[in-house]
């Protein structure tokens, strides 16, 4: 299993809550913390990619 995704040079740690029933994770090799979650994969890819996109802006 892959614990990690990918997006425009940037990569997010994935663990799952079972608890919770949510993925979560947060974007590594970055000063600022940013997280991102999802009760699905969709969502989580989607949460991830928006957040990526966020810091991105706001560091321009």
């Amino acid at each position: 299993m892959c614990n990690y995704i990918h997006y425009r040079d940037y990569v997010g740690s994935i663990e799952f809550s079972e608890e919770e029933e949510i993925f979560h994770g947060r974007v590594i090799g970055i000063k600022s913390m940013i997280a991102f979650e999802g009760d699905s994969v969709k969502t989580l890819v989607e949460d991830f990619r928006n957040a990526v996109d966020e810091y991105l802006e706001f560091c321009a």
